[in-house]
């Protein structure tokens, strides 16, 4: 947007005397790119774990749509989302059944604002990037809670409170995990945290003394804030139909769909801008290669890791689940800050 931004009052003086309109532009087509973007990652993330799931059973997937192994699966299946009676029930609450979906989509879009897909390519460069996103990205719980509640439907409310404790829970090993990420750099800005990276895949905060458990701690977190197996409990088919979307269909039902794809790469695209060096190559000859290419193939390796867990794991019950985050994840991130905190003190006090 920035970018944008300067090259409309270079390229017209009107713009120039009227800023808020350069403003207003650039913001437009940031939010149409953001848009785009969403629902490209969508329809990819769809046919690629129709694909995964496919070839860790043995089966072939979808085949005949599109030609080479169906790639236009998903893009068929967008139209027919499209083109299905939008149905509301009788005895919801028409506004909270509406709004949810959309409000869920909002916090998908506002996240992609800070997202530093290369040196040059990101919308906004915040101060506080990193606290930003965990901010909005919250906004998706209060739309699951809608859905649940505005559904009047015993399923839906059960995956919507299901939902709303277990990404309240987990928000917090995972907010403390990234601490560790970012102490090295003492920043929250996305791109100063990159830069800081800069110099070889040995800077990479993964590979700090306590930089690997913070980013296996943070990942952990991260399947459970996207609601991924083995903590999908709030949509468990086998208990609660589809959990809080149960009642949704058509379109509606497509942005709950498409904002949890999404949300992966988001959250893969946090543990690649904190821990992975988001678009650094890591190596000098592979400098050539283009930043943004870089950084969206590591974070679609680690929502390919995503979708192979989920044809891997059992779900966990609701005791494990909040077991897992209250008496393992949390301590062991709160032990890493403190090492994390003293290491560099040391360090420092050393030098």
């Amino acid at each position: 947007m920035e970018i944008l931004y300067t090259y409309f009052l270079d390229q017209c003086s009107y713009l120039a005397d009227n800023q808020w309109i350069a403003v207003a532009l650039a913001g437009l087509i940031s939010g149409v790119i953001a848009i785009s973007a969403i629902s490209i990652i969508g329809l990819v993330a769809t046919w690629s774990e129709r694909k995964v799931a496919a070839h860790m059973q043995s089966r072939f997937g979808p085949m005949r749509t599109g030609g080479w192994h169906g790639w236009a699966q998903s893009i068929a299946d967008g139209v027919k989302l499209l083109l299905k009676e939008d149905i509301i029930p009788h005895d919801v609450d028409r506004v909270l059944f509406i709004m949810a979906p959309y409000l869920v989509m909002i916090g998908t879009l506002t996240a992609f604002v800070v997202i530093p897909f290369s040196k040059h390519i990101m919308v906004s460069d915040l101060d506080i990037g990193l606290f930003y996103l965990l901010s909005v990205s919250s906004l998706g719980v209060i739309g699951i809670l809608m859905a649940g509640w505005g559904s009047n439907n015993k399923w839906s409310l059960l995956g919507g409170m299901r939902s709303a404790s277990q990404v309240i829970s987990y928000e917090i090993p995972l907010g403390l995990a990234l601490i560790v990420g970012i102490l090295p750099s003492g920043t929250l800005s996305m791109k100063s945290i990159i830069e800081n990276q800069a110099g070889g895949f040995w800077h990479w905060n993964v590979f700090n003394i306590f930089g690997l458990a913070a980013f296996l701690v943070y990942y952990i977190a991260s399947l459970a804030e996207t609601n991924r197996t083995p903590f999908d409990i709030p949509e468990a088919e086998s208990e609660l139909v589809a959990g809080y979307h149960t009642e949704y269909s058509g379109i509606r039902f497509s942005f709950f769909f498409i904002a949890e794809y999404a949300n992966m790469f988001i959250v893969s695209a946090i543990a690649t801008t904190v821990f992975l060096g988001g678009w650094d190559a890591g190596l000098p000859f592979l400098n050539f290669i283009p930043g943004v290419i870089i950084f969206i193939v590591k974070c679609s390796f680690l929502v390919f890791v995503m979708m192979w867990l989920r044809w891997t794991l059992p779900r966990l019950r609701v005791d494990q689940l909040t077991g897992v985050c209250w008496k393992y994840l949390t301590p062991i991130s709160f032990f890493l800050i403190i090492c994390q905190s003293l290491y560099m003190l040391i360090v420092s006090g050393a030098q």
